[in-house]
């Protein structure tokens, strides 16, 4: 649509939109929308719109309590025998991200070839951070070198220089709300940062 046509009353039926339609949380909907309002500063400071239709919209962020998981919780899931290995598989990426403090995003796209030997002659992960770009060093736990020998003969590791088979994020946060309740666990897990709320414990 011409951006010119873009006014208050349109981003007023856009919030409501991801907030119905889509049915985004509060936050994810700020920042959808405040990521169009930087295309609508650019038509300002272009010249192809002349009034700002954010003028008066007022979008706040909540401040979200996350839920840290506990060590004897943690310590369950690494023990529980899952009946499947989808579940399985999930858990350890899961875990790995905790051991590491790497998002999902992060081991995502690892490659076994980022997995080195340090100055300490220890395994090291030398990666760029998704989030942010910026260049990591993360020293490998025991725990977490145990998970990537495990998977070291997996067919789609070896294929694409991978150390986990890694679902979809959606794949994986469906996936991780059934390994809660297995394991007995009441909290909300996701493939958001699962690493900070252990080294937070």
């Amino acid at each position: 649509m011409d951006i010119r046509k873009v006014n208050h009353s349109f981003i007023s039926e856009y919030d409501f939109y991801l907030r119905s339609i889509r049915k985004c949380a509060n936050n994810s909907t700020v920042k959808y929308i405040k990521n169009f309002g930087k295309i609508i500063r650019i038509g300002l400071s272009n010249g192809w719109i002349v009034s700002n239709p954010f003028a008066n919209y007022k979008g706040k962020l909540k401040v979200v309590r996350r839920e840290f998981l506990s060590p004897e919780e943690l310590q369950r899931m690494a023990d529980k025998q899952f009946a499947t290995e989808r579940l399985t598989q999930v858990r350890d990426v899961f875990l790995f991200c905790c051991f590491t403090g790497l998002a999902y995003a992060d081991v995502k796209k690892l490659k076994k070839s980022q997995i080195k030997k340090g100055v300490d002659g220890e395994q090291w992960i030398f990666t760029n951070r998704q989030k942010t770009d910026t260049r990591s060093a993360i020293p490998l736990l025991p725990a977490a070198i145990k998970l990537i020998e495990k998977y070291a003969n997996h067919s789609l590791c070896i294929n694409k220089d991978i150390p986990f088979p890694v679902p979809s994020n959606q794949k994986m946060n469906d996936y991780l709300k059934e390994i809660a309740g297995v394991c007995g666990i009441d909290k909300i897990l996701t493939s958001i940062l699962p690493g900070t709320h252990l080294l937070q414990q």
